[in-house]
C-alpha cells in the first residue's frame, strides 16, 4: 500500500514543475527575487551588456551621422544625425531586451540550472513577470546610456516624454517576451544566435532606423508596413520630434498588440512547460 502511494507521488512530481499554487494573487517576494537575480546577471557583465551597445551606437553615429548628415534631411529643422539617434536607441532597446531573457533561459537550460527554477515555488505568471520586467530594465538602461552619449554631441528635443516611455515599455516588454519564447524553443546557443541574426536584426534594421519609410519606393514601403518594429521605432521617434511617418495612435496600437501577443504566447509556453518538463 505504501509503495503504491509513493509510486503515485513519484508519477505526479513532474507535473508539479511550474504548477499552480492555491494562492489568490501574485507572490511578490519570490517574483522580486527572480527579477533582482536577472537584473544583477546583466549588471555584472556591464561591459558586454551596456558598454558594447554604446560603442556600436557611437560607430553608427560616426559613420552614418557625420558622413551623411550634411546631405540628408528627413524632417524640417532636424539634422540627419539627430533623426537617427532615436532609431538607434530603440534598436538597441529591442535587441538588448530580447537578448536578456533569451540568453538567461538558454544558459540555464544548457548548464542544467533550469531545474532550480522549475522546482521553485514560482508560478508561470511570476516567472514571466520577473523575466520580462528585467528585460525592460536592461532595455531602458541601454537606451538611457545611448541618450546621454548622444547629448554630448547634439541637442535632442523631448517633445512628448509620455510617448517615449510608452513605446519603450511596450517595445522592450514585447521583445522580452519574445526572448522567453526563443529561449524555451532553443536547445543550443547557436539557435538563439540564428534567431537574432535572421529575424531580430533584419527587422530592426528595416524598421526605419536610418531612413524615413516615406522615402522608399511603393512596393518596399508597403512591405515595410507589415514590420511591427517600424511602428515602435516611428512612435518612439515621434516622442522626440513630434513628427512621424505613421499616425502615432496606429503605432501605439501595433506596439500594444505586439506586446500582448508575445506575452500571451510566452506565458502559455511557460504554463505548459514547453521543452522544460521531463
Amino acid at each position: 500500500m505504501n509503495s503504491s502511494v509513493s509510486t503515485g507521488k513519484a508519477q505526479q512530481s513532474p507535473e508539479s514543475l511550474l504548477g499552480h499554487r492555491p494562492l489568490p494573487a501574485i507572490a511578490w517576494t519570490p517574483t522580486w527575487t527572480l527579477f533582482r537575480k536577472e537584473v544583477l546577471r546583466f549588471a555584472r557583465v556591464w561591459l558586454q551588456t551596456i558598454a558594447a551597445p554604446l560603442v556600436t551606437t557611437l560607430l553608427y553615429l560616426l559613420v552614418f551621422g557625420h558622413a551623411l548628415g550634411g546631405h540628408i534631411r528627413i524632417y524640417p529643422g532636424v539634422s540627419y544625425i539627430a533623426f537617427i539617434v532615436p532609431g538607434l536607441m530603440m534598436m538597441s532597446v529591442l535587441q538588448n531586451a530580447f537578448a536578456n531573457s533569451s540568453s538567461s533561459l538558454i544558459q540555464a537550460k544548457v548548464t542544467g540550472n533550469i531545474i532550480f527554477l522549475l522546482l521553485s515555488p514560482l508560478r508561470p505568471t511570476e516567472i514571466f513577470l520577473a523575466m520580462t520586467a528585467a528585460s525592460i530594465v536592461r532595455g531602458i538602461v541601454v537606451g538611457l546610456a545611448i541618450l546621454l552619449l548622444a547629448l554630448l554631441f547634439l541637442h535632442l528635443p523631448l517633445q512628448h516624454p509620455v510617448w517615449i516611455l510608452l513605446f519603450t515599455v511596450f517595445g522592450a516588454g514585447g521583445m522580452g517576451a519574445l526572448g522567453i519564447i526563443a529561449g524555451l524553443w532553443a536547445e543550443k546557443f547557436d539557435q538563439i544566435a540564428g534567431f537574432q541574426n535572421f529575424l531580430i536584426m533584419p527587422l530592426t534594421f528595416l524598421a526605419g532606423v536610418f531612413y524615413s519609410v516615406q522615402s522608399l519606393p511603393g512596393i518596399w514601403r508597403h512591405l515595410s508596413m507589415v514590420n511591427p518594429f517600424l511602428y515602435i521605432v516611428d512612435g518612439f521617434r515621434y516622442g522626440f520630434f513630434g513628427d512621424a511617418d505613421v499616425s502615432v495612435w496606429a503605432s501605439l496600437a501595433v506596439a500594444l498588440a505586439f506586446f500582448l501577443l508575445s506575452s500571451a504566447v510566452a506565458w502559455r509556453l511557460l504554463a505548459s512547460g514547453y521543452k522544460l518538463r521531463p
